[in-house]
């Protein structure tokens, strides 16, 4: 059992990931043509602007969408646990990767967690702001207060998203092993004791139930 490797992603989880990732840049892309006229030959990637114009809020809902997918599957693993606020007061010994001391965590890292909960609270604002600013079938219906105040949210939650993915795809080169996991869909037992130790002994003792074997029932006399 030593020498088997632990599933941390199923095909399915690790396909609604990547398809998140691809639709988040180019809706990045196309938010940030559209966002300032510096930046506004990032359109030519889109056809031009009419179709930047068009294309983006269609992506930004169905990374939306997508995402949720994600939200799903994985918002018990990221619930805060007591471990995780040691974790944080020791988070000097992690970066320094010596993590002797550092109390256990499950599946998740608080760090892993706070991303988690950002991302959604991003998405949450990006959705929303935008559907009051899309012009072909919304923004008739709000006024321009309301149009004005929805642009700078959309703005701000759109580079707090950028900011979080961008330390997320640090994170996730940083740590050796959690981009492997998101393409392979496994990881070394010893990958999973150092970094993940309490979702690491929840897997094995579920995989020693499974292989135990059942006492056939007999009867006495």
């Amino acid at each position: 059992m030593s020498d088997k490797t632990i599933l941390r992603y199923t095909s399915n989880q690790r396909t609604n990931h990547w398809l998140v990732a691809i639709l988040f840049l180019m809706a990045g892309l196309s938010g940030l043509a559209l966002f300032h006229p510096a930046l506004f030959w990032l359109s030519n990637l889109f056809g031009g602007g009419p179709w930047t114009r068009i294309l983006h809020p269609f992506m930004g809902v169905l990374m939306f969408l997508l995402f949720l997918g994600l939200v799903f599957r994985f918002w018990r693993a990221n619930y805060f646990i007591a471990n995780d606020r040691l974790w944080l007061r020791r988070i000097d010994r992690v970066m320094k990767n010596e993590e002797e001391g550092v109390p256990p965590i499950g599946k998740y890292n608080p760090g892993q967690k706070l991303l988690f909960w950002t991302l959604l609270l991003c998405m949450l604002v990006l959705l929303f702001s935008g559907l009051v600013i899309w012009r072909a079938y919304f923004s008739e219906y709000f006024g321009i207060t309301a149009i004005r105040w929805a642009m700078l949210l959309h703005a701000l939650a759109g580079f707090v998203l950028i900011l979080s993915i961008i330390v997320h795809i640090y994170a996730g080169i940083w740590i050796k092993g959690s981009v492997s996991a998101m393409v392979h869909g496994r990881v070394s037992r010893a990958w999973a004791r150092k970094h993940h130790e309490l979702w690491y002994r929840q897997v094995t003792q579920d995989e020693t139930r499974d292989e135990a074997p059942t006492r056939p029932i007999t009867k006495k006399g």
